[in-house]
């Protein structure tokens, strides 16, 4: 399908026209069949014999006729906003007109570039002179030289050449993709009996399905798609351009009308703020607040001003706008020409800083509203693919991690300064010199953790190891005794020879200068085995306690592996969970414990008691 809109001034025969083309009546109310006068969207169609050579879609051409009063002109542009060409149409006995031109300058702010001139009544008057006329006037706008066709729809003269203009017109549009995510913007909805909410619209690209789930633009409701219909056929799946009625249920308390929009779910972010190029006015012309017409949407917004011909734009709700998208900017009134805009940057950086505006307009003036995987992701240097995408711009490239995408040269950057800033740490902090994670990411002002962890695994001019949440450069996963912490550690170790598994109790520690810093670097170093808080031994004491464990009868108690290991109560109990954890031993019951490696043997030495005892009923705990 292929779907039009006309354009022209008021009684200039638009409704008369498409009825003769279609056979069927566009204006749907009866005020507007008593007086003659469109006053809103009608909807009506046609299938044009033979199809379009080289054309897609079924042969079938839509029209979206618009109402050419000045009241209504909120209404045209909600009708031309979402379609891609136009029915252009001068009265041969009138003239050009003053809404002829209102209208012409709003296909020109929107950039449509495809059309037919039809010259209506030309029964009544000579169609030559304002046919000449008329075809000059749109040769100087986006829509270029077109073809023009002089006809009566009283008469039925040339409406077979008109035919034949449309199909070429509808051969040449473009083709949307069908797997585009969907905006619909809503043009009517009500309500059927026995259904419930139905809406209605232009479907500019990518395809609805029966069961689909859309989401309204402020994202605050979700709806499912029960029903659609084209050209008024039930069909399981519509792709655009077409004119669609769906059926929707769910969104309890959504307000769903004209300027609405239902979009596939999690691709659209709402845009309040938007950096635009402006096209036929001076950006510092405009008014401080106009209406942005976009789709069938229409927003006051605020305007300021930021170069010669681009500008921010505040919007007082926001809308799903992309990278690339066209829009109109009009003075309630109409008292200044409507002018277009080119949308550059649907998520642009705060403007806080003095001299802030001044860059930010030199930025835009590089900017070509054309969708850059590439420059967009230079200018933000790090963003999420799904945010990317959203502003309708293709991701460049893999992420670095996860969903982060980066832009190369500012990734090699911060693997740099990662590097420097983790040998800074180490090199202020000897006993600690593993950067922590989480304060790499505050010294990068990188958004998430992952990123760090990406960064270190990146390959770079300084190796860099990743340790239980800590940044180490090459030969620094280990920290760097001092002098009197190696002192101190070397005077405990040979205390602890003599009595391998009695540890030093806290007022030692601390008359060796074995604090909680230091002591946390020689267990780091790997000088010192931490068996619980404030209780350490020799590297490998684990190991040799397992191998005095194993020369007792199996299983033991408690007391029996104290008395063997020479020990107190206090490091015997972490001990022997310390031995747990690591497999050298394991409970057999509350009170027992066995070496894994001699279970089920029976016991060694001696071996008097059975290896699996009978439970026995706990004891209570000592007070």
């Amino acid at each position: 399908m292929r779907v039009l809109a006309t354009a022209g001034h008021v009684d200039h025969g638009k409704s008369a026209l498409v009825r003769a083309l279609t056979g069927m009546e566009p204006d749907r109310y009866e005020e507007e069949r008593r007086r003659g006068l469109t006053l809103d969207l009608g909807f009506v169609w046609t299938r044009l014999e033979p199809d379009p050579p080289g054309g897609a879609g079924d042969g079938h051409l839509a029209f979206v006729d618009v109402p050419g009063h000045e009241r209504f002109v909120s209404t045209m542009l909600a009708g031309v906003g979402p379609v891609p060409g136009v029915l252009f149409v001068v009265a041969a006995d009138q003239g050009w007109q003053r809404q002829s031109q209102e209208h012409l300058e709003i296909l020109d702010a929107l950039g449509v570039r495809h059309a037919v001139l039809a010259v209506t009544r030309s029964d009544l008057a000579d169609p030559g002179p304002v046919r000449a006329d008329a075809v000059e006037r749109l040769a100087a706008t986006s829509l270029g030289t077109v073809p023009s066709v002089a006809v009566s729809a009283v008469t039925g003269t040339g409406l077979d050449e008109l035919r034949r203009e449309l199909a070429r017109l509808s051969a040449a549009l473009p083709d949307p993709p069908a797997d585009a995510d969907v905006r619909l913007w809503l043009d009517r909805a009500f309500t059927v009996r026995g259904h419930g909410t139905v809406v209605t619209g232009t479907l500019g690209a990518g395809t609805l399905r029966v069961g689909d789930r859309l989401e309204t633009g402020d994202g605050a409701g979700a709806l499912r798609v029960r029903g659609l219909q084209c050209l008024h056929q039930a069909r399981s799946s519509v792709s655009g351009v077409a004119r669609v009625a769906a059926n929707v249920h769910g969104g309890a308390g959504t307000a769903l009308g004209r300027g609405g929009v239902l979009l596939t779910p999690g691709r659209w972010r709402p845009a309040t703020v938007t950096d635009v190029r402006v096209h036929g006015t001076p950006a510092a012309e405009l008014p401080r607040t106009v209406t942005l017409h976009i789709g069938t949407a229409a927003v006051p917004v605020t305007v300021r001003p930021l170069g010669e011909d681009t500008a921010r734009l505040t919007l007082t709700r926001g809308l799903p706008l992309r990278v690339g998208d066209r829009a109109v900017l009009r003075e309630p009134g109409g008292r200044r020409t409507p002018c277009g805009l080119t949308v550059l940057d649907v998520a642009p950086p705060r403007l806080t800083r003095r001299g802030a505006a001044r860059a930010r307009a030199a930025e835009l003036t590089a900017m070509t509203g054309r969708p850059d995987g590439a420059a967009e992701l230079r200018r933000r240097r790090l963003v999420r693919r799904p945010d990317l995408e959203a502003m309708g711009v293709a991701a460049p490239g893999p992420p670095v991690t996860g969903d982060w995408l980066a832009d190369p040269e500012h990734w090699a950057v911060l693997r740099e300064r990662l590097a420097a800033e983790a040998a800074r740490h180490a090199e202020r902090q000897p006993l600690d010199p593993g950067l922590p994670t989480e304060a790499a990411r505050h010294l990068l002002g990188l958004p998430d953790r992952s990123l760090v962890q990406a960064l270190a695994d990146t390959p770079g001019t300084a190796v860099l190891h990743h340790r239980q949440g800590r940044l180490y450069g090459p030969g620094e996963t280990r920290p760097s005794l001092p002098p009197p912490v190696r002192r101190a550690v070397d005077a405990l170790a040979e205390e602890l020879r003599r009595t391998p598994f009695r540890a030093p109790e806290a007022g030692r520690l601390a008359g060796l200068g074995l604090t909680r810093k230091p002591l946390a670097a020689a267990v780091t170093a790997g000088a010192l085995l931490r068996v619980a808080e404030g209780i350490v031994l020799l590297p490998g004491a684990d190991a040799s306690a397992a191998a005095v464990l194993r020369s007792l009868p199996q299983p033991f108690t408690l007391s029996e592996a104290r008395r063997a290991l020479d020990t107190t109560r206090r490091v015997a109990v972490p001990l022997l969970e310390l031995l747990d954890r690591r497999g050298h031993t394991e409970r057999v019951d509350d009170r027992h414990r066995r070496c894994r490696d001699t279970a089920g043997s029976g016991g060694g030495g001696g071996g008097g008691r059975e290896a699996n005892p009978p439970a026995r009923e706990p004891r209570t705990p000592r007070s």
